[in-house]
C-alpha cells in the first residue's frame, strides 16, 4: 500500500492517482466525520466511492497529496497490512426490526480484540443479528450470526478469486461462547495455516472435520 496508505488505482494516459480508505468502524459514523471526509474530498478533487466492506474509498487522489490529507481527515488508514484481520463487518442488528439479538456488542468485542491482528492472508469477519445474515457473512472467513435459539458460527467464506460458501462448525450457542469460539478459530489458523493461504484454503486442505476437532 506504500508509505502513504494510497492504493495506486489505473493509469490513464500515463496518469497516476491513487485511492485512500480511512478506517470506519462497523460502518457506523459520525455526521461531522462524514461532512469532514465530504470537504477534504472536494479541495483535492477526489472521487467517494461507498465500498462493499462498509466503508468510504476516497480516490482520483494525486499521490503528492495523500500525505495531507490523512492529516486533514485526522483518522486511520482501514488497512495497514493485507495480512491480517482486514475488517469486522456489522449489520445495524440493534436498529433492525427483523434482529433476533444485538450483534453490535459481540461485533464490536471482536473489532476491538482482533481488528488488524496479524494472518496468514487477509481475514474479514462478519457479524449479523438474523440468519438473513446481511454483510454477506457466509462469504467472510469468519462469521458470527444470532437466531431465536442462539449464535451460529461459520467459517471459511470467500466471495473472492475463489468463491467458497462458509461452512457452519457450531449452533445454538450461547454469545460468550461464539466469542470464545471465534477465537480459537483465528488463534489456530494464525498458528497453523501456511503464509499466504486463505481460512477456506487452509480448512480444505486439512479437512472441515479435522479443523473441526482442533477448535470445538
Amino acid at each position: 500500500m506504500g508509505e502513504h496508505y494510497g492504493n495506486l488505482q489505473k493509469i490513464r494516459d500515463g496518469k497516476r492517482t491513487f485511492a485512500i480508505t480511512p478506517f470506519i468502524p462497523a460502518g457506523f459514523i459520525l455526521p461531522d466525520t462524514l461532512i469532514k471526509i465530504s470537504e477534504v474530498t472536494k479541495k483535492y478533487n477526489g472521487v467517494l466511492k461507498i465500498t462493499s466492506g462498509q466503508r468510504i474509498m476516497i480516490t482520483n487522489l494525486k499521490e503528492e497529496d495523500l500525505p495531507k490529507i490523512w492529516e486533514e481527515l485526522g483518522m486511520e488508514p482501514a488497512v495497514k497490512s493485507q495480512y491480517s484481520v482486514k475488517n469486522v463487518e456489522m449489520c445495524p442488528a440493534g436498529f433492525c426490526k427483523r434482529s433476533k439479538y444485538n450483534t453490535i456488542g459481540i461485533g464490536m468485542k471482536l473489532l476491538n480484540k482482533f481488528y488488524g491482528a496479524e494472518m496468514p492472508n487477509r481475514t474479514k469477519i462478519g457479524v449479523a443479528g438474523c440468519r438473513n445474515a446481511c454483510g454477506s457473512v457466509y462469504a467472510r472467513d469468519v462469521g458470527v450470526i444470532a437466531d431465536k435459539s442462539g449464535f451460529i458460527v461459520v467459517v471459511g467464506g470467500s466471495a473472492g478469486f475463489n468463491p467458497r460458501l462458509a461452512d457452519i462448525i457450531a449452533k445454538d450457542i450461547s454469545e460468550k461462547e461464539a466469542y470464545e469460539l471465534v477465537e480459537r478459530v483465528l488463534n489456530f489458523y494464525n498458528e497453523t495455516a501456511t503464509f499466504g493461504e486463505k481460512l477456506g484454503d487452509f480448512i480444505d486442505r486439512i479437512g472441515l472435520e479435522e479443523f473441526k476437532k482442533s477448535v470445538l
